[in-house]
């Protein structure tokens, strides 16, 4: 019987890019989406022609509300969760002294309020079958902190936390509680660096140059299988050396 994941904010980028590698594993896959539902169900569309089942369903997690329909509708889909990706994320650059309660509120709200709302609601299906898969996306400066997204980099951290004392809480029950954290990946929210930043930042890459979604996706369908039984609590940097 196949296996069902809900990847959160996965209509493009890193989320959209884990949405093709589960379903090339033959996962039943739940795209959720927030503002973008063309994308993510012209995505869903584009899965079920390569054969994967697969629905689309829009919810704001940050809204415990929304998040319920959301594994409502995933359960009467496809009878249960096996795996979740919190994946939905924002983020912003500003001087912390401009930051304003809204934006703070907001950027805390969907990185790190959110992956606590989604985890909520998927655990009791989890513990009822003594298994389960959580991989939630941090990024690299949720390890280092980055200057001018203090905002995001303390929601990201906070998410790093939140996966190693899950992991304690929920290993007893058989159920996996992993983080990947991404480098500076060819995302969306990346489009508005400049070049002359990118040229940087890769130049300051061991590797030489930005990552891909499907290189991060690769990695948290790894930590989401069964061939990482052995493996909870980890934090992986998915990042080509620039944060060792």
């Amino acid at each position: 019987m196949a296996k069902t994941v809900i990847i959160t904010g996965s209509s493009q980028g890193i989320g959209a890019a884990c949405a093709v590698e589960f379903a090339q594993k033959g996962y039943n896959v739940v795209i959720n989406y927030n503002n973008s539902e063309t994308l993510a169900k012209n995505l869903c569309d584009g899965l079920h022609r390569g054969g994967a089942r697969c629905i689309a369903v829009g919810a704001d997690v940050t809204y415990s509300g929304e998040v319920e329909n959301l594994i409502k509708k995933t359960v009467a889909a496809f009878g249960g969760i096996d795996v979740l990706v919190n994946n939905a994320g924002i983020a912003g650059q500003q001087l912390v002294q401009d930051i304003s309660d809204r934006e703070w509120n907001r950027i805390i709200g969907v990185n790190l309020t959110g992956t606590f709302n989604v985890t909520r609601a998927v655990v009791p299906y989890m513990l009822s079958k003594k298994e389960g898969s959580i991989v939630n996306i941090s990024s690299m400066w949720g390890q280092v902190g980055a200057s001018m997204e203090s905002a995001y980099s303390a929601a990201k951290a906070g998410v790093i936390g939140f996966t190693k004392a899950l992991a304690k809480e929920l290993g007893p029950s058989g159920i996996r509680v992993n983080c990947v954290c991404p480098g500076v990946v060819e995302t969306r929210m990346n489009r508005n660096l400049t070049l002359e930043t990118i040229e940087q930042l890769s130049n300051e890459t061991p590797l030489g140059r930005l990552g891909t979604p499907q290189e991060v996706a690769s990695a948290v369908r790894f930590l989401a299988d069964d061939t990482a039984a052995f493996i909870t609590g980890q934090i992986l940097g998915v990042n080509g050396g620039i944060v060792i």
